[in-house]
């Protein structure tokens, strides 16, 4: 199986409320055909690439007929997406797990059950999951609180992951993408690219120049004696 690499960050306008129900059953069909339409003419692999790319993703957005700029572009696209594939997935090869909020907890037992459907061991698209989520919450810290994590995967395995992050009081959200690749790293420098409107205060545990600072915790945390009163 391809290993992960980061193919974009994001920051929108932090929006509440819910999508009307003619706009959000308008995307689920538009949703739908343009994802039947990538997949007869490409392959299955090619429309995870391009969910992965953020301005693909927020042009997917805009032709559904959510606004460009608002926080819900990605919640309500991923909610759409997996609603409208919802009996075409085996013909398709497109499987979506997760959503929003207590949906995006759900997302390894989804994937437990898909891995049984499909033949696959579900261990490391679950560990996939997990890391992604972890590395965007705790090794990439930025202010923003993860609440979305969608998860979408081919039947042999790859898969790319779209979540989103609030800054509450900043009242921004940041999207991230994540796209199965040849890199094998989670913790150094897996990004492929990185979106954003601004970089703001980050620190940034995967880049390349934080190794000493990994090692040291690593260590630090394996010998159970770091304590925050020390310099």
């Amino acid at each position: 199986m391809n290993q992960p690499t980061r193919t974009g960050v994001a920051n929108l306008p932090l929006h509440y409320g819910k999508a009307p129900r003619w706009l959000f059953e308008h995307m689920t069909k538009l949703s739908r055909e343009i994802s039947i339409a990538v997949v007869e003419e490409f392959e299955p692999e090619e429309m995870l690439r391009r969910l992965s790319d953020p301005f693909w993703f927020q042009a997917l957005g805009c032709v559904l007929g959510w606004d460009w700029h608002s926080s819900g572009v990605t919640t309500t696209v991923c909610g759409a997406l997996k609603d409208g594939l919802k009996g075409l997935e085996k013909d398709l090869g497109l499987f979506i797990a997760g959503g929003k909020g207590r949906t995006s907890r759900k997302t390894p037992d989804e994937l437990l059950a898909l891995g049984d459907r499909l033949g696959l061991d579900p261990a490391p698209l679950i560990y996939s999951s997990r890391m992604a989520a972890k590395v965007d919450s705790a090794a990439l810290q930025d202010g923003y609180q993860l609440y979305h994590h969608t998860f979408v995967l081919t039947a042999d395995g790859a898969w790319c992951v779209i979540q989103q992050g609030m800054n509450t009081g900043a009242r921004w959200a940041r999207r991230y993408h994540w796209l199965s690749s040849t890199v094998s790293d989670f913790v150094c420098e897996p990004h492929e690219a990185v979106c954003c409107d601004e970089r703001g205060q980050v620190l940034n545990l995967v880049a390349g120049e934080s190794e000493e600072t990994r090692r040291v915790s690593a260590l630090l945390a394996a010998a159970g004696t770091w304590s925050a009163s020390r310099p």
